[in-house]
Order: structure tokens, then C-alpha cells, then sequence
């Protein structure tokens, strides 16, 4: 199995709703961390799982919506608590929405700190 991933850093803030998570519930920043990782069984023509300066530029634009902003006033958190499992999935759905991945595998991984992470894979 071929795998590719690339990593990108990245500043947003969030509010946890819907419970009591002491300081979650108030406004806060988190340094992102977020991995893209591709995998299937071929390479194109070209050798490639994907060509990497599109999946750069890809994430790169679904980076650019979240970055310096507050996650709860973006209309792709509406009605859902900002959680880091909440935001790898619409991470993977952006990224779906700029790329066809056709058959391969995309994973998202989604570190909110140095230790902590989700992920998300269809």
C-alpha cells in the first residue's frame, strides 16, 4: 500500500457548548496541527498517489476558511458543538470537495495540541 501525507500548522478558536467543560466553554485558542495522509494500492501514470502541490494547495484553501477565526461562528459548525472530531470530518470534507480522490483512501488527522488528536477517514 502507497501512502503520501503532507502536515500543515494553524491558529483557530473555538468555544465548547452543550456541557460543562470548565474552561472549554470560554472562547480559546488552539495551534492546530493537521495531517493528510493518502493511501491505495496504484500510482497514476506519473507515479504518483496524487500530485502533492495540488493536495498542498487544496488544504492550504480549506485551511484559509478556519485560520484566525472563532470555529462557532462559521456556518459548517452550525448547529454542532466545535469539537476536534467535529472539525477533522469537515476538514475531509473540504478537502473531498477540492480533490478527487476516486478510489484512494483519505485520512485526516487533527492534533488540538502536542499529545492530543482525532481523526477522520470515509
Amino acid at each position: 500500500m502507497y501512502q503520501l501525507a503532507i502536515c500543515r500548522d494553524f491558529i483557530a478558536q473555538h468555544y465548547l457548548v452543550g456541557g460543562d467543560w470548565g474552561a472549554e466553554n470560554q472562547r480559546h485558542s488552539h495551534h492546530y496541527r493537521v495531517e493528510i495522509q493518502i493511501e491505495h494500492d496504484r500510482l497514476d501514470s506519473h507515479g504518483y498517489l496524487v500530485d502533492i502541490v495540488d493536495l498542498e494547495n487544496a488544504l492550504s484553501a480549506v485551511i484559509e476558511r478556519f485560520k484566525d477565526v472563532t470555529l462557532n461562528d462559521l456556518s459548517e459548525f452550525d448547529g454542532l458543538n466545535p469539537s476536534l472530531e467535529h472539525f477533522a470530518r469537515i476538514i475531509h470534507e473540504g478537502l473531498q470537495s477540492r480533490l478527487d480522490f476516486g478510489e484512494q483512501k483519505l485520512t485526516v488527522k487533527l492534533w488540538e495540541n502536542e499529545r492530543d488528536w482525532a481523526g477522520y477517514r470515509e
